[in-house]
């Protein structure tokens, strides 16, 4: 799902970080900031301002601001309508504390496009902006499990209700690793492969731990148990070791198994939970495992090239 951001919430969210004041077009307050790919390919979420291609949120600094003095009133009247009658634009922000003239405000009032003001520099209200968007629009799914930070890799724990994933959560806690998020962890697409994970504010530092209750898992291990948000690199499943099962298990793991998460494929790993199993461990060593695949390094592969040696060796 994609979140729905409009000009006020925008406002609300920078104005104090930004600076912003919000001079006119108030009644354009519910317009949407949709992601730059949602309805129009190619458009920017927020730059400098642009007649060609609108962007979502026209920054205009003081070259901008100038180049509307400089034109002869007919031209200038007509800019200022193309700018504000522009149905892909959302905002329009006059940064380096320009004076704002009274067409600008007029025609933000008739077109109901908020004009918002700014003492900051167009290239760091851009900066911001840009990051701040990216992020706020990005497309996001919550999911159930318990996220963590294992040998500097995210790690996402899944599997039925009961299958002990936060007493596995627990011991690595206890091994120096660090949580993110317990029982729903929310994941927005930063980038074409790039998932960032994060707890809900309500749920972040703590953990269930049937028979034990809710833990405050910084007051109990320390400031470093914890981390706020991190990418996400791996997906361990626990599920429950059946005899009958047996025989299907693929010892080898030729094949990388993967999940999909909007549009993001994530290597996922099965542990099998019986007596007897050191869970701890055996993730710690998947994720090491992880690490080699991600520079390169496949066990596998190895141990066929020895055993293709050897063969031709006997073949002499």
């Amino acid at each position: 799902m994609t979140t729905i951001l409009t000009a006020n919430g925008l406002f609300d969210a920078q104005h104090k970080t930004l600076k912003l004041k919000w001079l006119s077009g108030l009644a354009g307050q519910d317009r949407l900031l949709e992601p730059a790919t949602a309805k129009f390919p190619g458009l920017a979420l927020v730059g400098h301002l642009n007649f060609v291609h609108p962007n979502r949120v026209q920054i205009l600094g003081s070259a901008e601001m100038d180049y509307l003095r400089k034109l002869q009133p007919p031209k200038r009247r007509q800019a200022i309508h193309d700018l504000f009658n522009c149905s892909t634009t959302a905002v329009v922000v006059v940064a380096n504390g320009e004076k704002v003239s009274a067409d600008l405000r007029s025609a933000s009032d008739s077109m109901k496009l908020p004009l918002f003001s700014s003492p900051l520099p167009s290239p760091k209200l851009i900066d911001h902006l840009q990051h701040y968007l990216a992020a706020a629009l990005a497309a996001h799914i919550t999911l159930h499990g318990v996220y963590l930070e294992v040998m500097g890799v995210g790690v996402l724990l899944t599997g039925e209700s009961g299958m002990g994933k936060s007493e596995l959560a627990l011991e690595l806690l206890s091994r120096n690793h660090r949580l993110i998020a317990d029982d729903s962890v929310e994941f927005f697409r930063t980038g074409p492969d790039v998932l960032l994970g994060r707890s809900p504010d309500i749920l972040r530092d703590f953990l269930e731990v049937r028979g034990l209750g809710i833990l405050n898992v910084r007051a109990m291990f320390g400031e470093t148990a914890v981390r706020s948000e991190k990418t996400l690199r791996l997906i361990v499943r626990l599920e429950q070791l059946k005899r009958r099962r047996l025989g299907n298990i693929d010892r080898l793991q030729a094949q990388q198994k993967t999940r999909r998460i909007l549009d993001v494929d994530i290597p996922e790993v099965v542990l099998y939970v019986a007596p007897g199993r050191n869970l701890a461990v055996l993730l710690e060593v998947a994720t090491r495992n992880h690490i080699l695949r991600m520079r390169g390094v496949n066990p596998l592969d190895e141990i066929m090239k020895r055993q293709e040696a050897a063969m031709n060796q006997t073949d002499r």
